[in-house]
């Protein structure tokens, strides 16, 4: 065989299997992605987030996550978090204002984003972060949900459990979703009606999130929280409106959108601030 017809084969089988990349550096960003094909983990220059402070309506849910983080930071005790609820109430915005709470103090704290579709390689991931002991990390999958043929959920239990190896120490999860379960009510419901031993079957779809140590529930805001979070934007952006316009004009666009959330709050902020001229 000639050395060209070799060398094509030696092409063809690095893009089939490439090398390991180097070890990640991790003092070159607080935040990663984690990609596969080829695995490697991606510094995030500079995070897509909003101020802890500008956060109004989940004060609870907002101190909890916050003392979890923190003492997780400076290598205490923590449990791994479930922030489940309605949409655009701040779930992803609550796990990266946490994170950057703890990075302002210091804290030796990084961010990975796991996409849900990466799931089944969250081993070697762990991995890397395994091998960088002076570092703590939270692994973030956010809006994370199941359909009734997705296997992905069982390498989330390895993430939860640890399997025989263990988790490391150094590593917790937080995950958002919409569904307390992580899947489909009416998925959970025919389990039950059609299963042999329907409680065994619902048993091993909800034990996933019972896998969780904290469950922080986010719930529909109600117009005065929906307004406060606007009047909150405008005053930390520095955005002029006087209390009665500012209600008209957001009443308004939620009644539009058919929906009141911390999204739709930002989404009008967003709007009144171009009408202002004012970049955010």
């Amino acid at each position: 065989m000639s050395d060209a017809a070799l060398n094509r084969i030696a092409t063809a089988l690095e893009r089939l299997s490439p090398a390991p990349q180097p070890a990640p550096d991790f003092a070159s960003a607080s935040a990663f992605i984690w990609h596969t094909a080829p695995d490697r983990l991606e510094p995030v220059p500079q995070v897509n987030r909003v101020d802890l402070s500008l956060l109004h309506g989940i004060d609870r849910s907002r101190d909890t996550l916050l003392a979890n983080t923190l003492q997780f930071a400076r290598g205490a005790a923590a449990n791994n978090a479930l922030l489940w609820g309605a949409r655009g109430m701040g779930k992803s915005s609550l796990v990266k204002a946490a994170h950057a709470a703890a990075v302002a103090e210091g804290l030796p704290l990084k961010l990975v984003e796991l996409a849900r579709e990466d799931l089944p390689s969250v081993g070697r991931l762990l991995a890397h972060l395994r091998d960088a002991p002076e570092m703590r990390f939270i692994l973030f999958c956010d809006d994370l949900s199941f359909s009734h043929d997705d296997q992905h959920y069982k390498s989330l239990k390895a993430v939860l459990d640890g399997g025989i190896e263990g988790r490391p120490a150094n590593v917790i999860l937080y995950a958002t979703s919409n569904r307390r379960h992580l899947m489909p009510r009416d998925m959970i419901e025919n389990e039950r009606s059609t299963a042999i031993s329907p409680s065994e079957a619902v048993e091993e779809k909800v034990s996933l999130s019972d896998r969780f140590g904290l469950w922080l529930g986010f719930h529909p805001c109600s117009q005065d929280e929906y307004l406060t979070m606007i009047r909150g934007y405008c005053d930390s952006y520095g955005v002029e409106i006087s209390d009665e316009d500012l209600r008209a004009e957001a009443i308004e666009w939620q009644a539009t959108r058919g929906a009141r959330s911390g999204r739709v709050a930002w989404q009008y902020f967003t709007d009144l601030a171009g009408r202002r001229g004012v970049a955010l």
